[in-house]
């Protein structure tokens, strides 16, 4: 896409450095999960919030469970295992920007 120049992309070689450069900045890092302990309706987001997201197949791996801020799931109709990693991505973000007023004027 011509406007992918536009976006703020950071790599991190490893999970540590990203650990680290999450704490430096002091954000919450917010997984959205089939496992999640809390509804998306009922989380609170916050400006500086990171949302992590796992691969369609197998998530994300224990130890990130453990060490993330929340676990948020999206609720579906029953009988349905998950969403597409991309359309969870698209109404977390939707929904945090809606409580933050992160939506361009």
């Amino acid at each position: 896409m011509d406007y992918a120049v536009r976006a703020n992309v950071r790599r991190h070689p490893d999970w540590t450095a990203f650990r680290q450069w999450s704490r430096i900045g002091g954000q919450r890092l917010v997984l959205l999960t089939t496992a999640g302990a809390t509804p998306l309706p009922d989380f609170d987001f916050d400006q500086s919030d990171v949302l992590l997201f796992g691969s369609e197949s197998a998530g994300v791996p224990h130890h990130v469970h453990q060490t993330v801020t929340a676990r948020v799931a999206i609720p579906i109709a029953r009988g349905f295992r998950s969403l597409n990693v991309a359309v969870a991505a698209g109404i977390a973000l939707a929904e945090a920007l809606r409580q933050t007023k992160g939506f361009p004027a």
